[in-house]
């Protein structure tokens, strides 16, 4: 299997198709344990008119249907900024084993900023997280794409 790093790069591959749409920079891959993505998506919300359309979601979605199963046992996910409320409850029903994140999410990260999901006791399934890979570079590229959208240029449609 390849490197954290390698996929990470394939969820940032995802997060600028995001910003070519018009939307907040975030991408996900869906890596099975033979080491093949599975699925892969970005974030849609606001052209899709759909709440639901994170990146994570997106991915699950397409690796669910990929898969044959909406369960991805022995499955990592890779995002670029920390799962919010939504995305944690989705990829611990997917039961995926793994999930790695770049950039933490201060204002409604659940994997380690706002809370910690992942580890309460009630749940029946354990996912293991890593958090951190590339994360300066996704942070800043994050910064720049807000610090832009609050200086009003480009125009937005």
């Amino acid at each position: 299997m390849r490197s954290d790093e390698y996929y990470m790069h394939r969820a940032i591959d995802q997060a600028r198709r995001a910003e070519q749409a018009g939307e907040v920079p975030v991408g996900a891959v869906v890596v099975d344990a033979a080491g093949d993505i599975i699925g892969e998506g970005y974030n849609a919300p606001v052209s899709t008119h759909d709440p639901s359309a994170h990146a994570e979601i997106r991915a699950l979605r397409l690796a669910g249907v990929q898969s044959g199963n909406y369960r991805l046992d022995g499955c990592t996910l890779f995002v670029t900024l920390e799962p919010c409320l939504m995305c944690t409850g989705a990829i611990i029903h997917a039961r995926l084993a793994r999930v790695v994140y770049g950039a933490a999410e201060p204002r409604s990260g659940m994997a380690e900023s706002r809370a910690n999901l992942f580890a309460q006791p009630w749940y029946n399934h354990r996912v293991e997280v890593t958090g951190g890979v590339l994360a300066a570079r996704i942070a800043k590229h994050l910064k720049g794409f807000f610090r832009q959208r609050r200086s009003g240029y480009p125009p937005s449609a």
